[in-house]
Parts: structure tokens; C-alpha cells; sequence
């Protein structure tokens, strides 16, 4: 069974309540026990970590961690995710709404390496759907490998009345993660109506786009993008060290290109630099995704993704889009911060 750790919807309107009140109250902090509690649970049941492993991370006996997961057990922490948000995770997800202008964020300890930081930030963006989603939602949905891995924590149970689309093509090659599968699998839990978007991510010509939505249906995607109740979101990072899935599909060509334009960033293969302005470059015209314009109208946009590199490109796509809820991690977080103040995070 795998879990999770979420900053947990009860624990933020709480802390939010807090702050509106003079002077402003803050949160008993956690001692040092259950933040070793927290950590070694983590680890140990979404990171799938050996006791010993954790022994070593975090500088304690085997016997230790042993105690700490038993206690995590008695105490009913344990379940399909951690209650409890840690209060450093809480603290960087208050600086991040005021800093980025943000609704609300979701902050989860960090991982290791990319793809545990993909699964965790998926696990802890499928808890959040699974209250954010209600009946009659119209909700556009991205792709990558954060948005896959929410399904593994997503509460199947169905909603009535939703419609769900993938608001970019497929990739004709096996490639993992690929949107259309997203879009179906995601919408098959909860029994909603999918729309496809039938067509690969990125075509010949303008000539073939044109034709695509103007005379084989796909305009329906389009007209339907411009009044979504919800869209669900990631974030690629564009550089010469970027780990963008854009990038495996595109000439060396074009990604010199637009790097060398100022691009930092893709979201729905929309490409934008630092100052989450829009990059105008030839390949536009063969992108097979709804414009981030269509978007303007959304009442709820969603961004999930982590880790350290992608700093800029979060901020860059909270820029472009006005992202409402933001799920990421702590070395995201944090190294957002840093950027946004030019300064650690006073935590």
C-alpha cells in the first residue's frame, strides 16, 4: 500500500484563520519527536525505505525508527495518508500564497531524486482532487508524470455530471506518460464524460492543425477549454539541462531556439520565458494544445510539480496563468523563496 503526506485542506483553512486575527497566531510547533516521526513514516510508506536506510538518514538507531513507526501506528497516522502536515511544510505553503499570489499551497516534504518527487507531489495533488472535484465540473486536464502518479491516491467514487478533456494531443510513440491515457483514466474513476484530444502533440505543418480542428472536430476542445469549472496542471522546465518531456519531442533545432529566446518554461507545450510572457516561435504553428489564453476564464487552475531546478518555471507558469492552487515540495518551495526574495526562507 502506498501513502502519502499532504498539508491537508482542514490544517490550511485553519492556519489561514489564524492569520486573519491581530496579532496573528501561529501553530504549536511540532517537537523534535514527531518530527522524527513524520520523516521516518514518510519514508518508510511512500518511499517504500528500509528501516535501516531511514536509521541512517536520519541519524538514529534502527530501534528508533522501529519505536517511531509503531508510534505512528498507535496513534492512527497511518492510514491512506499522514493527517498531520509538518510545520515546516505548512510555513513555506503560507510565505508561497503571499509571495506568488496564490489561493492557496499545498506543500509536501521533499524527496530524494525527481521521480520520487514526481510520485510524492502526484500523491499529495490526487488527495487534493479528490475533495476539490464535485458533480457537474468541467475540468481540463495537462499531462506528465506528477499528473500520473495522482491517480494513484485520486478517491474513486462518482460525481455526477462532470465532463473531463485533455487539453493537448497524444504521442504516437510509447512515451509514458501519455495526456490521452490521463484524461481516461482520470475520468473513468469517477464516471465522467472524456473528451479526447485525437491527435498527436505535434504535427507536420499549420496547414494539417488547421485542418484538424476546423474540419475534424477538434474545435470542440477548444470552444469547451474557454469555460472550465477546473484545469489540472504541470509544469516543464526548458534549458540546456531542463527535464521537459516537450523536449523529447522536438528538434535539437527548436529547443536551441527557444532557449536562446529567454524560454524557461512549457506548459501544455505552451512556451514561456521568466517573466511568464508567451515565446512566439515557428513551432507554435504545429503544437497540437489549447493556447494558455483559452484559459484565462478558469475558476480554478491547478499546478503540480516539484523539485529544486524547477523554480523558475513555476514561477514563470503562476505569472502566465494566475494559478490558483499550487501542489509542490520542499526543495521547490524553498528554492522559490530564495529566488522571489533573494534570500533563504525564514522558516
Amino acid at each position: 500500500m502506498r501513502l502519502g503526506v499532504t498539508c491537508a485542506k482542514d490544517a490550511y483553512e485553519q492556519v489561514r484563520k489564524l492569520l486573519d486575527k491581530k496579532p496573528p497566531l501561529r501553530r504549536k510547533s511540532f517537537d523534535n519527536s514527531d518530527s522524527l516521526r513524520l520523516r521516518a513514516t514518510w519514508m518508510y510508506y511512500s518511499h517504500g525505505r528500509t528501516q535501516r536506510e531511514i536509521a541512517e538518514r536520519l541519524g538514529v538507531s534502527r530501534t528508533t525508527v522501529i519505536r517511531l513507526l509503531e508510534e505512528a501506528r498507535q496513534r492512527h497516522e497511518i492510514k491512506f495518508w499522514i493527517e498531520e502536515a509538518e510545520e515546516r511544510c505548512v510555513q513555506l505553503g503560507i510565505q508561497l500564497e503571499a509571495q506568488l499570489g496564490l489561493e492557496e499551497a499545498i506543500v509536501i516534504p521533499a524527496g530524494d531524486n525527481h521521480d520520487e518527487i514526481s510520485d510524492s507531489v502526484g500523491l499529495a495533488l490526487g488527495k487534493y482532487l479528490s475533495n476539490a472535484v464535485s458533480d457537474h465540473m468541467t475540468i481540463g486536464v495537462g499531462w506528465g508524470r506528477t499528473l500520473t502518479a495522482s491517480l494513484v491516491s485520486f478517491r474513486s467514487t462518482m460525481r455526477q455530471g462532470v465532463k473531463i478533456m485533455s487539453l493537448l494531443g497524444g504521442s504516437v510513440e510509447p512515451i509514458p506518460p501519455n495526456p490521452v491515457e490521463y484524461c481516461w483514466r482520470l475520468g473513468s474513476t469517477m464516471g465522467a464524460d472524456c473528451y479526447m484530444f485525437p491527435s498527436p502533440l505535434i504535427v507536420d505543418c499549420a496547414e494539417t492543425k488547421n485542418n484538424l480542428i476546423n474540419h475534424c472536430g477538434l474545435g470542440t476542445i477548444f470552444d469547451m477549454a474557454k469555460n472550465l469549472d477546473m484545469a489540472v496542471l504541470s509544469v516543464g522546465d526548458i534549458g540546456p539541462d531542463g527535464t521537459s518531456l516537450a523536449r523529447r519531442l522536438m528538434s535539437q533545432r527548436d529547443l536551441d531556439e527557444l532557449i536562446a529566446a529567454g524560454c524557461v518554461a512549457d506548459v501544455l507545450c505552451n512556451f514561456i520565458n521568466a517573466a511568464g510572457q508567451d515565446i512566439i516561435h515557428p513551432i507554435d504553428d504545429r503544437v497540437m494544445s489549447v493556447d494558455l489564453r483559452e484559459l484565462e476564464n478558469c475558476r480554478h487552475k491547478i499546478l503540480a510539480t516539484g523539485g529544486h531546478h524547477r523554480d523558475r518555471a513555476i514561477i514563470a507558469a503562476v505569472k502566465r496563468l494566475g494559478i490558483h492552487t499550487l501542489v509542490t515540495d520542499q526543495s521547490a518551495a524553498e528554492a522559490i523563496l530564495q529566488r522571489q526574495t533573494g534570500a533563504k526562507a525564514d522558516l
